[in-house]
């Protein structure tokens, strides 16, 4: 693939200020020379600066006119030659000029392609790439900074760190191999077993941080629940600044889950607004009630709404299994019209004057920050793939330490640490991961 030249719109579809389309590959220079007319050839100009340059469509005919800017290889985004042109934002427009730069003897890039180059020539690595989804993506400022954090080497830099401890190791277990009329002494065996439980509680460390990332990444589940007609709906458009759901004085208004992402104190939440809790005879209400259940069975927290203006005896408060009862916040809606003495705890709301939100926001950022799951000083947030490589680094560090203490042989042992080492490689990509790498960069957008 890296012998082809390729092209792509690296700027959202539609009508904008500017677009901003791309081509990289060894031909990139003699393609645009085709397409773009500069004041000399494309050659002569200098790396990293712009130029007003006209460009032409199949036929010669003057497409745009806009700045075109050349990085050389390597040092460019993708390792190779690499050609932009920032014109006129318009869809016509850019869509003709694509199809000029294919026509000159580039092809379409593949989703993701430009990134798959920089880690193909040694840009990034695996972890790298895929942060740049991640700083895409962000919907929070702890994201944007857990995103950034990645795109600078650092679960990397931990996976190397890694791979420094267990190579030793690995090297000491072999020279063992290579000479059987030696046996490991205790002392040695000892030091070989420290720093595998050196490498153990690294890895579990990383493994902790998963469910970091994936808040991070798609949002806290925040369920929104409560009885019917006690300001769910008005919570939710409350938090989000706008109408999103109907609010009505009629009981059972919402009888589907309504979902939308939010940030609070640089958190992702992603609200689901739930039907209300109480006996209904109607099948689509009860369906709806069905499905509060099950969100709330898998939610990261609940915000439960009751009517603070009536005595706590005549709401029918939601019943949580003990090990989510930290996960809740007890909302005293209504406050505008007073609180009634019963209630002793709670967060004071009124949705209808908007008083209690800045304390609700605090409640919040409170609830998770406690439950240890996001730590906005921890510079490492792993996602979904990088736990499974780490989760058999785990698995297979440990079997090498309970063989070597059985005074298994030591070809068993190697075996083990072989593997984990080739776990390693996997998170940043070191190995030959070619199924692996049309998973992830599938999911980016063209053109990048």
């Amino acid at each position: 693939m890296l012998h082809d030249t390729i092209a792509a719109i690296s700027t959202a579809i539609g009508e904008a200020a500017i677009s901003v389309v791309r081509v990289s590959g060894p031909q990139a220079l003699s393609v645009a020379q085709t397409v773009f007319q500069a004041a000399k050839p494309l050659t002569e100009l200098k790396p990293r600066q712009a130029y007003l340059v006209n460009a032409l469509d199949s036929d010669g005919g003057r497409l745009d006119q806009g700045l075109l800017l050349l990085f050389r290889a390597p040092a460019s985004y993708t390792g190779e030659d690499v050609v932009e042109f920032h014109g006129h934002g318009g869809l016509l427009v850019t869509q003709k000029l694509l199809e000029s730069l294919l026509a000159a003897g580039a092809r379409s890039a593949e989703p993701g392609e430009f990134t798959q180059r920089a880690f193909l020539n040694g840009k990034m690595d695996l972890t790298q790439a895929e942060a740049v989804m991640d700083l895409i993506h962000a919907q929070s400022t702890l994201a944007l900074k857990a995103a950034h954090e990645q795109l600078g080497g650092a679960i990397g830099k931990e996976a190397a760190a890694l791979r420094e401890e267990l190579l030793p190791v690995l090297a000491h277990v072999e020279a063992y191999i290579d000479f059987p009329e030696e046996d490991i002494s205790p002392d040695t065996g000892a030091a070989l077993v420290a720093k595998m439980d050196l490498v153990l509680a690294r890895t579990r460390r990383l493994i902790d941080t998963s469910e970091q990332g994936r808040i991070l990444r798609h949002g806290a589940r925040t369920v929104i629940c409560g009885e019917p007609n006690v300001g769910k709906s008005s919570l939710l458009n409350l938090l989000l600044g706008f109408e999103r759901a109907i609010v009505s004085p009629t009981a059972g208004t919402t009888r589907d889950t309504i979902e939308e992402i939010i940030q609070v104190h640089g958190i992702p939440l992603r609200l689901v607004d739930t039907a209300g809790l109480r006996a209904s005879t109607d099948d689509i209400e009860r369906v709806g009630i069905e499905r509060t259940q099950r969100e709330l069975e898998r939610a990261d927290l609940i915000l439960e709404v009751v009517d603070g203006s009536l005595p706590p005896a005549s709401s029918q408060r939601v019943a949580l299994p003990p090990e989510v009862e930290s996960r809740r916040i007890l909302i005293l809606n209504k406050a505008d019209q007073g609180q009634h003495p019963g209630w002793k705890d709670g967060v004071a709301l009124s949705c209808l004057d908007n008083t209690g939100v800045e304390a609700l926001r605090d409640a919040i950022r409170a609830v998770i920050m406690s439950a240890g799951t996001l730590q906005a000083d921890h510079p490492i947030a792993i996602n979904a793939r990088h736990k499974a490589c780490f989760d058999r680094i785990a698995i297979q560090v440990q079997a090498a330490r309970t063989a070597l203490m059985d005074g298994a042989a030591p070809e068993y042992v190697a075996l083990d640490l072989r593997e984990a080492l080739q776990s390693l490689g996997e998170v940043v990509g070191i190995v030959d991961v070619e199924q692996i790498l049309d998973v992830i960069f599938s999911s980016f957008c063209i053109g990048k």
